[in-house]
């Protein structure tokens, strides 16, 4: 049954969670969970009604938005020893919208289906980033069943600008957002190289950054990424708007999406070596674009 403005309960508070749980709440009934008591008391403070627990939020909801890191805490959320799929309502519908990979979303839906009556999954995550997560205007890949996807798509339309269902199973969204992090990993890894040689060979690099964003090397990462490398050698580093580690997970899931399917990944994998060697050198919890200190760990001009 579709719901035209259904109760929606947001579990995971963090970068996206807390962006959307507010933008949500601007239409709909909203009860929002995080473990953190701050993230919690911001989401009260954006409309939405904060609980305890987990399973307090998802009571009564119709829809439940899941925003958590990986698989692991999506395992945990569903099925843990606090886990929501025992108590989900009937006939509830899960989005989840982080970047976990596809047997973990297909193993999810499989699982939460066995749960209970009329649960399903929709496979939906999602790029843009905090502020456009605020706004409505993320971009959405969905990976779901005809009835699933209608029973959601009030939820969804707020949260995206631009939402493509790529497939109607579960993990559908997955690959797809495996492909488009493939791309996303290599781009900043190589705008990273980029800036780095330019200024290895003596060039200024804020003036190299906007002579290459008007020509044929110009992409997204390079012009969104760029100027955040450049503040990345300040003595504050760059703003964190997406951690290094994100993309040490999300190329792993990469590499093990390409395996998977017997196909080599060779720039891929090169990327995800930079993004580890990031971590292992104390970036981890740093914006991403303090990559480019691991090609160069000092501005030479």
């Amino acid at each position: 049954m579709v719901v035209s403005d259904p109760v929606v309960a947001v579990l995971g508070l963090g970068a996206m969670g807390l962006p959307m749980a507010a933008r949500l709440a601007e239409r709909f009934a909203v009860t929002a969970f995080d473990l953190t008591a701050g993230r919690r008391a911001a989401a009260r403070e954006a409309g939405a009604t904060d609980r305890r627990t987990a399973i307090e939020a998802v009571a009564g909801a119709d829809v439940v938005v899941i925003a958590v890191r990986s698989a692991g805490q999506l395992d945990a959320v569903l099925f843990g020893s606090e886990g929501v799929a025992a108590h989900l309502e009937e006939g509830c519908t899960v989005i989840l919208t982080s970047t976990v990979g596809i047997q973990a979303a297909r193993g999810a839906s499989a699982r939460l289906a066995e749960a209970g009556t009329g649960l399903r999954l929709v496979d939906a995550p999602l790029s843009g980033g905090p502020v456009r997560a605020r706004a409505g205007d993320l971009l959405i890949v969905v990976g779901a069943e005809d009835a699933a996807y209608a029973h959601v798509e009030p939820v969804l339309r707020m949260l995206g600008s631009t939402i493509s269902r790529v497939g109607a199973l579960p993990g559908d969204g997955q690959a797809l957002k495996t492909v488009n992090q493939l791309l996303c990993g290599v781009h900043i890894a190589a705008a990273a190289e980029a800036l780095a040689l330019a200024d290895a060979l003596g060039l200024d690099q804020a003036a190299a950054l906007e002579a290459l964003g008007e020509g044929a090397a110009a992409s997204f990462m390079l012009a969104n990424r760029g100027p955040r490398m450049l503040d990345a050698y300040g003595d504050d580093g760059a703003e964190v708007l997406s951690r290094l580690d994100i993309f040490v997970k999300d190329l792993g899931i990469v590499g093990d999406a390409a395996r998977s399917a017997g196909m080599a990944a060779p720039v891929a994998a090169a990327a995800e070596q930079l993004f580890l060697l990031g971590a292992a050198q104390g970036l981890a919890t740093e914006d991403d674009s303090a990559v480019i200190r691991v090609v160069a760990p000092t501005r030479r001009t």
